[in-house]
């Protein structure tokens, strides 16, 4: 999916008025066995992973700037319903600005390691401390289309907590069932060619009462690789 030539979306562009090439569900994909979303079922699946292979790894670059190794957490909140903690990022953003997210950013110097650089950028965007949190593993390394490498951390987050966002970097937080988000007929592949060049992704759009959270871009291709190794 890399692409030597750095293009630019259109400034008009709006992810959710592209359209839908396909629908995932459509292709005989069955979601994890229920047992895989479990907590024990989770911390079983990065003890002992099962051979497997992401099924993305580089965007088409579209952004010409310096390429920045970066961090994710994909918390798994542990309700009897098991949720995933997103963010809805601040539009002034220099990058994925309005976007849904995962917590997380770039890594500093004083970073230890890719877990760290998660672990503090969660606390600094939302809050929520390391004592809440129980790392199980990364995900493959994925390149954003602007130039970020990005590990992504998976782990589990005990309920109870109390968040306090930035709101120079974050507009929202909110929660989506996991197992929505880990069923194929909830993903979506959207695409449209512009400047010569065919741009695909991801979405999962999810409905929270009265609005739409549109996950798409990076953060539904990670999901889409969480996935993957859910039902290998």
């Amino acid at each position: 999916m890399s692409d030597p030539v750095p293009q630019r979306f259109p400034p008009s562009f709006d992810p959710r008025q592209v359209p839908v090439l396909n629908n995932l569900g459509d292709e005989g994909l069955r979601p994890p066995e229920p047992q895989r979303l479990t907590e024990p079922g989770l911390r079983a699946l990065f003890h002992r992973p099962p051979v497997w292979t992401p099924e993305l790894v580089m965007e088409r670059k579209f952004a010409d700037r310096a390429p920045a190794q970066a961090a994710v957490l994909l918390p798994l909140v542990m309700h009897e319903r098991p949720t995933l903690l997103l963010t809805q990022r601040t539009a002034h953003l220099s990058t994925h600005s309005g976007q849904i997210a995962f917590p997380g950013g770039k890594l500093d110097d004083t970073d230890a390691s890719a877990t760290a650089a998660a672990l503090r950028e969660t606390q600094e965007e939302i809050g929520l401390s390391a004592d809440w949190i129980e790392v199980l593993g990364h995900l493959p390394e994925y390149v954003t289309g602007t130039s970020f490498t990005v590990t992504p951390v998976v782990a589990l987050v005990r309920p109870g907590f109390v968040l306090r966002p930035n709101p120079h970097e974050v507009d929202d937080v909110f929660e989506v069932p996991l197992d929505f988000l880990m069923n194929p007929a909830n993903h979506h592949k959207h695409g449209f060619e512009w400047d010569g060049v065919m741009r695909e992704w991801y979405a999962m759009p999810y409905r929270d009462g009265t609005r739409e959270r549109f996950i798409w871009g990076a953060t539904a291709g990670m999901l889409r690789n969480f996935y993957r190794l859910l039902v290998a």
